[in-house]
Formats: C-alpha cells, structure tokens, sequence
C-alpha cells in the first residue's frame, strides 16, 4: 500500500511486467467493428496471475509498449476482483496495432455491468475492487509484447488541493522542443477533429523529440511538405481511437511512444512534489487538466479536458510547462501558477493527477512509493 501524502491522500500503485512471453495459443474470428468482414487469426496469449492491490481500487488504467506491425494486431483486457470475493468477466481495454492496415484501433463501449464499466481507456467500478488480472493476446505474426503494467487508484473526489512546497526541481529546466497542435487547424479532419484537437499528438511528439525519437521521413510521405511539423500528423493518424473518435486514448500514446524504443506507462501523481523528482532525473511528464480560464491564470482559455508536458519549475516552484494551445510554436511554453497547476491537475474534477510517462530504458527513473 502506498502511503498518502499531505497534499494528495489518494491511493495509487503501479505494478509493471517485462519479458511477457505468451503460453497459450489457439485461432479465432474477429470481426472488426469498424471493417466489413471477419477473419480468422493465429494466436498467443499471456496471462498475469491474480494481483493484490493492496486497497480497495476504483479505477483501473492498463499500459503497454509492444510490436503489432501490419500482418499482427493485440487486445488487452483486464478481469477483476470484488471485494466480496467475486471475480467479474473480462474487460476489453482496448485492441491496437501500430498501423491501420489489418485491423481499426480502437477501445470498446458498451461494456458496463453490476461490477463497472469501460470509459475509453478507464476500468471505472461500480464498487471499488481488490485485485485484478491483466490479459495480452497478441493476433497474427510478428507482434510481441516488450513490457506492461496497470495503474490502479483510489482517488478522492475533492474540489480543491492543498498546494505542495516546492521540491528539488526549483530551477530546473529540460529543453523540450515546443509543439503547437494550433499549427495544424484543419489537417486531416477524420482523426479527432484534426489539429485544434490534437493536444495528446502534439504532446507526445515533444516528448518523442526531446529524447531523440520518432517517425523516420519515409513514414510522413502521407503529409504535405508544407506543414510545419508532420510528426504530429502522424501521431495523431497512430493514435487515433476510431470508436472515441479522438487522438487522446492514454495507453494509445504510451503505445506508439514504443514504438520508437521507449519505455512508458500511465500512472497517477499525487503531487507536484512527485512530479519534481522526474524533472530533476531529466525526464519530462505529459500531465491532464480540465479548468476555466480563471482557474489557471496565463491559459487564456477554457477546457474540459486538455494534454501538455510539463517541463520543468521556476525558482519560486511554479511550473513550466509546453502547453500546445499556444497559437504557435514561439508561444508553446508557459509559465503556471504553483498552486493554480496543482489544484486543475489533481482535484477529482480534473484528472486526479494522471500522467504519461515515457523515457529511453537506459535512463533511470526517481524513486517511487509505489506508483510507478
């Protein structure tokens, strides 16, 4: 069990698997609920044994980085324990490839019963829930599975948060390329809405660039030479959640961050001071936020629900984030308010503190209490 701290008493951990080799294998039929017709694959499948979170969880958010190249495509699925004992049916987290070619990426609705339901990316149960397993199964050839883990959480649902001190990354800031997803209004309309609503897209790719990853030039032929930054183009295509009809699918972004050799997850924070100590190891967090334009003052707009990456802290310990509602590249960075940040990022009207955390393996990540 995690130890709550003062300024955020929710309950978090993260428990994280490498090496997944499958054991089992057997052929189905999927019909895509996006294509025309069913086909039939060759597959294999790992299964967790039964995890004890160690508190009573209300909210469950699966994480992978994998290989599903054209001719293979992965579904991951989470089974729960109540805690009266029960063991519910499988959930669908997801099904995911790295293209489009074979099968339509997507998350699945339609899914709720007396013990939860799946919001996009999120187990949310009806009652809380005390273990769970985590399912792979990896279609066609060529797909593997490099490492996975689950967040599981019990968050409160406060309006407001107390602000933390600022920590050991006053001062500190990484050079992140600033990625505005403005610069793209009116690009390919059919993933998300195109770019005014292609912050998750925008985000990855400045972490992406940051640490020296991302798409080659022979994969953004698709974009036109004019455009001012055809990594988040493609991004956004590889991204794309075709039943949320949107690019902002968390353990989506994790997965394609993979696909350039990086190590990721989705965990929750439950402080800036745990955000400080990614900083200080050099490693910069994609965070969500929802807010009114006077709750986060210099954001001059309004959102309900909205990605940038925070990429360091001032002197005086406020953040220093790429937010990619800037109208251009020059006005990406910003400066937040401590206390104003801290409130819109972990209050359970916001995201209770959720992040993407992606970095190369070989840079080690800050200790942790448990949630990540």
């Amino acid at each position: 069990m995690v130890t709550p701290t003062p300024a955020a008493p929710g309950l978090v951990t993260y428990r994280r698997w490498t090496g997944v080799v499958p054991a089992e294998t057997g052929v189905t039929t999927y019909r895509d609920p996006f294509g025309t017709e069913a086909g039939t694959w060759p597959y294999t499948r790992w299964t967790s044994g039964e995890v004890e979170i160690g508190f009573p969880a209300t909210q469950l958010v699966p994480s992978w980085t994998a290989s599903a190249p054209k001719g293979s495509w992965l579904r991951v699925e989470l089974r729960l324990r109540t805690e009266a004992g029960e063991l519910t049916k499988w959930y669908d987290m997801g099904r995911w490839a790295e293209g489009g070619d074979d099968v339509h990426r997507t998350s699945l609705p339609g899914q709720g019963d007396e013990h939860g339901d799946v919001a996009v990316d999120t187990f949310a149960a009806t009652r809380p829930v005390t273990a769970y397993e985590l399912r792979l199964t990896l279609h066609g050839a060529g797909a593997s599975v490099r490492g996975a883990g689950v967040m599981a959480s019990a968050v409160p649902n406060r309006a407001s948060v107390p602000p933390s001190e600022p920590g050991e990354a006053r001062g500190v800031e990484l050079a992140v390329p600033p990625r505005s997803q403005r610069v793209h209004a009116g690009h390919h309309p059919q993933w998300g809405g195109g770019g005014e609503a292609w912050c998750s897209p925008a985000s990855m790719t400045m972490v992406l660039q940051y640490w020296g990853r991302g798409p080659e030039p022979v994969e953004l032929a698709f974009v036109d030479p004019a455009d001012p930054c055809p990594a988040v183009d493609h991004a956004a295509r590889d991204m794309y959640d075709h039943s949320y009809q949107g690019t902002g699918n968390w353990p989506f972004g994790v997965a394609y961050a993979g696909r350039y050799g990086l190590d990721g997850f989705v965990t929750r924070l439950r402080s800036l001071r745990e955000l400080e100590r990614f900083i200080a190891a050099g490693v910069p967090v994609i965070t969500s936020q929802s807010f009114k334009e006077h709750e986060l003052p210099g954001s001059g707009y309004s959102t309900r629900g909205h990605i940038m990456v925070v990429t360091g802290f001032t002197a005086e310990g406020d953040v220093i984030a790429n937010d990619p509602a800037g109208p251009s590249d020059g006005t990406v960075k910003r400066i937040y308010p401590r206390a104003a940040f801290e409130n819109v990022w972990l209050r359970g009207a916001g995201s209770a503190g959720i992040v993407h955390v992606v970095h190369p393996s070989d840079v080690p990540l800050p200790p942790s209490e448990g949630n990540w």
